[in-house]
């Protein structure tokens, strides 16, 4: 089993800096502005850095960051939509869990 050094509130402040706002909702409905407000308070931070710390050292994702919602967006220019093919679809994830992912990737 690999050990992993407890996460910090600086890695979590600067993986939400790289967020991007402008980016869909999840099925959270928590925009990445919105988590990046409640982290100005620091009780806060130590919260969501808490609960990455637990996830790993439990080996848990909890069911609430697996929920998804997926949209269907047509691919453009097809000459007919009477395929599966000619759509994309795209899925959305909790905003929380796609936090404590960056924080992780940036780990690795």
């Amino acid at each position: 089993m690999v050990l992993w050094a407890p996460f910090f509130k600086e890695e979590l402040k600067q993986a939400i800096a790289k967020c991007n706002d402008s980016l869909a909702l999840g099925p959270d409905r928590l925009l990445w502005q919105h988590l990046k407000f409640i982290t100005n308070q620091d009780e806060c931070v130590t919260n969501i850095t808490n609960i990455t710390n637990a996830c790993i050292n439990l080996g848990h994702w909890p069911d609430y960051f697996k929920q998804s919602s997926t949209i269907i967006i047509p691919k453009p220019n097809k000459p007919s939509y009477d395929h599966a093919k000619m759509f994309r679809p795209i899925v959305l994830l909790n905003t929380l869990g796609k936090l404590i992912k960056k924080i992780i990737t940036e780990r690795i």
